[in-house]
């Protein structure tokens, strides 16, 4: 509850005003094509920055993903709804309400301890809070849970933490074995923004329920020190040293269980500014891949904070919607 505070009071959400607000050309959201090459899934970060303040639920998001946006595939956030982890009436009625609508669970995106932590006994407690995301997952009926190889205050070599990821990724991947889940890590924090360290980590592990879920916006292998050790303190960091992304995507994507097409800014013509769509999927397509492809627009942050040149949530996620279909 105190990180959602922090970060509630950094996105001083009452200073945004009508003058701050960057509006898309209205044709990138008319006549939004049926037809795509892969499915489209929504993920919850995609609204973050009304989760984190309150304004929307999680059992309220798949009909709003539905009737809003026309996506019938969601992927969900453990950190927002961390207070229902012991409550199973809430996933039974999370479940209930998308079975009700005909929309389909993907995954959950956990973060929480980290299970490639260099100290054994901290590691071996990290594996064992992840038991409790794959049963929700299961009841849920998702295919997968996304885990972190890595924290915020990771430190050492690219070898020591390979070591111990591999032990923690392991035990993790002989439960998720049991319940027949899929355990999938995202290029997120530390080392695994380094497409190459991740590869290696699955070409290790080579287990058939362990993957990755490749992110286009996550390959900064150096960053600032987040102030504060939570979402809003990572958000507000620097980026220092970025790993090729294009590389990284074509190194993932032969383990990729899932995708995740992270946005944040568009150009007149409805581009992404910070990276070209066309080039990513003609990757993804050349890997064989024919999975899910997840809209994570990240913007929505920033432009609830007032930073010009962003978009609304809506915006941005019917942008990146958009951008999808006509790259994929």
């Amino acid at each position: 509850m105190g990180n959602r505070r922090k970060f509630v009071k950094q996105l001083g959400l009452g200073a945004v005003g009508a003058g701050f607000i960057t509006a898309l050309p209205e044709s990138l959201y008319a006549n939004v094509s049926s037809k795509v090459n892969y499915p489209i899934s929504l993920a919850q970060f995609s609204l973050a920055s009304e989760f984190f303040t309150g304004k929307h639920n999680t059992l309220e998001f798949p009909a709003r993903a539905q009737k809003e946006f026309g996506v019938n595939i969601v992927e969900y956030v453990s950190m927002f709804f961390a207070d229902k982890m012991k409550d199973a009436s809430f996933f039974k009625e999370l479940k209930m309400r998308t079975d009700d609508l005909g929309v389909s669970n993907h995954l959950i995106m956990v973060d929480d301890e980290n299970i490639a932590d260099l100290d054994k006994v901290k590691r071996a407690h990290a594996v064992e809070s992840h038991y409790k995301f794959v049963d929700a997952a299961k009841v849920l009926g998702c295919s997968s849970i996304r885990v972190n190889l890595g924290g915020l205050e990771q430190t050492g070599s690219a070898e020591k933490v390979a070591e111990a990821a591999l032990e923690g990724y392991s035990k993790l991947l002989e439960y998720g074995d049991d319940h027949e889940m899929n355990i999938i890590v995202e290029n997120h924090v530390g080392h695994s923004c380094n497409g190459k360290w991740l590869a290696n980590i699955m070409k290790e592990v080579n287990h058939k329920r362990a993957g990755v879920l490749p992110d286009f916006g996550n390959f900064c292998i150096n960053r600032t020190k987040p102030e504060t050790m939570d979402i809003a303190g990572y958000m507000n960091t620097k980026c220092l040293e970025k790993y090729d992304m294009y590389l990284g995507i074509e190194e993932l994507m032969p383990y990729a269980k899932g995708v995740s097409a992270k946005t944040h800014k568009f150009d007149a013509k409805g581009n992404e500014t910070e990276m070209d769509f066309k080039r990513i999927f003609n990757i993804i397509e050349k890997s064989g891949f024919d999975g899910i492809i997840g809209i994570e627009y990240e913007g929505g942050l920033m432009h609830a904070q007032g930073i010009e040149g962003y978009v609304s949530n809506e915006e941005g996620i019917m942008a990146t919607k958009k951008l999808i279909e006509k790259s994929a």
